[in-house]
């Protein structure tokens, strides 16, 4: 039995005020190519709790797609502790390097192409006692993958997860299943591809969760590669506060 109309708005505006309180307390930080950044360590140690890879003497996980040129990688930090992060490529017709790809060419190759874009994150990672303090953890990593929506014009997010996750991305992001699960090397279980088409979706999804909003010198900054690797304070509240001015103007 679905929950009645009020309290589902209840329940979706209090999770929206505990996000952007916060975010208040986080910042983003774009990786680089040094090999020894704590969050390849952070990978590692996620990876290892779950027995997804095996012990090394280096305690990192890195693979081949972290050295594509399509490759971002940014952590997460909670009152200056790295507590997630994730792992984006930009899929284009030029560029059709990541992991999804390498398991799903024949599913994505249409797409590329009809000149689409897409992004592809992955290595979503979080330090276990953040994970367990902070529930909301998930949305704060994925902010980055849709602030990243909006600066190179993503036509399709991809979501290569487990078949017990694609319930997540069907709620939040109205994501559809593209292909029967498939395996790929290391990993010891298969894993569906699913994607949004942010056309149909985009706007709706940052009227039910605004603290997914961005200014676009934060984006700038995150995703802009001349510009200087630094810690970024999000800006949905400031996108929010300025909405209202504009609101109150018009009135």
């Amino acid at each position: 039995m679905n929950a009645p109309l009020g309290l589902q708005h209840d329940v979706v505006s209090n999770f929206n005020t505990t996000l952007f309180d916060l975010l208040d307390r986080v910042e983003y930080r774009r990786v680089g190519s040094d090999t020894s950044d704590p969050v390849f360590h952070l990978r590692y140690k996620a990876y290892r709790r779950e027995e997804f890879v095996a012990p090394n003497p280096q305690e990192i996980v890195r693979d081949e797609f972290d050295d594509l040129p399509n490759v971002y990688c940014y952590g997460v930090y909670i009152d200056d502790k790295l507590v997630g992060s994730v792992r984006f490529h930009l899929l284009t017709d030029e560029h059709r390097g990541s992991l999804s790809y390498s398991i799903f060419s024949d599913v994505l190759d249409p797409l590329l192409d009809a000149g689409k874009t897409i992004l592809d994150p992955g290595r979503f990672t979080a330090d276990y006692d953040a994970s367990l303090a902070y529930p909301a953890l998930p949305f704060l990593t994925l902010r980055i993958a849709t602030m990243a929506v909006e600066y190179f014009g993503a036509d399709f997010v991809l979501n290569a997860v487990r078949a017990e996750h694609g319930a997540f991305y069907r709620r939040v992001f109205r994501s559809f299943i593209m292909s029967e699960a498939r395996h790929y090397h290391g990993l010891a279980f298969p894993i569906v591809l699913y994607a949004c088409e942010i056309e149909v979706m985009f706007a709706d999804l940052l009227r039910r969760y605004p603290f997914f909003r961005s200014t676009a010198e934060e984006r700038h900054q995150l995703f802009d590669r001349n510009e200087p690797v630094r810690m970024v304070k999000p800006t949905a509240r400031l996108v929010g506060r300025l909405a209202e001015l504009d609101q109150r103007a018009i009135a």
